[in-house]
């Protein structure tokens, strides 16, 4: 395949796996409701410097590691632990009225600056990571669908690779952001119970997911 040909399709695949319903695009939403536009580039962020370190252990090799069914059961029940906290506090907090619009006026435009301190940056970036690495299903798909990409990538080099990447990616980038503006820029017309309402059915989700995960981890 030609580079253009190698990014246009690992964006075409990779759009197509953002838009599914999932733990990033709950956790998307539920933040973006939280802190504003910037959690969804922030949480692709996260969730990129993870695909880029599995991208590159696969294309030296990994990808049958990742693929036996006794790593996918424990990725299965250490992340389904943890996503089932995460929707617990997203939970808590909306049921216990502790988080509120506080959307100032002066803000209207600009949602994301509701939450600009560095370390809630941070905090993102990091849930990226995580919310990813808590998917069993993620790491199923890098293990087989994503390693024979990278095996026809790696045919043009590591410029097919770098096009590989950068489409895929560039794919979440796109979703997820056009996702956290709709969010953002919708609070300034929901209400503090429709607020909560979507928080409570995140964090819902999230356990959900979370119990799901656990229980094909331990019982498959």
């Amino acid at each position: 395949m030609q580079l253009i040909t190698i990014f246009l399709t690992a964006f075409t695949v990779g759009l197509s796996g953002a838009m599914m319903p999932g733990p990033l695009l709950t956790v998307t939403i539920g933040e973006a409701a939280r802190r504003g536009f910037l959690a969804g580039p922030l949480l692709v962020l996260g969730h990129g410097i993870l695909e880029g370190v599995l991208v590159v252990a696969l294309a030296m090799g990994l990808g049958s590691f990742f693929a036996m069914d006794t790593v996918a059961r424990v990725i299965a029940m250490i992340g389904g632990v943890f996503l089932i906290y995460m929707g617990w506090g997203i939970f808590r907090d909306a049921w216990y009225h502790r988080v509120t619009l506080n959307v100032d006026p002066a803000q209207a435009d600009n949602p994301e600056e509701t939450s600009s301190s560095p370390r809630k940056y941070m905090n993102l970036v990091l849930a990226g990571v995580l919310v990813s690495l808590s998917n069993p299903y993620w790491t199923l798909w890098w293990a087989t669908v994503g390693l024979g990409y990278i095996v026809l990538s790696l045919k043009q080099g590591v410029p097919g690779l770098v096009s590989f990447f950068s489409g895929h990616i560039l794919s979440d980038l796109a979703w997820y952001s056009l996702v956290a503006v709709a969010v953002a820029k919708g609070r300034h017309w929901v209400t503090p119970v429709i607020y909560r309402g979507i928080l409570l059915v995140c964090g819902l989700f999230l356990i959900f997911l979370g119990g799901s995960f656990t229980f094909w981890g331990v019982w498959g």
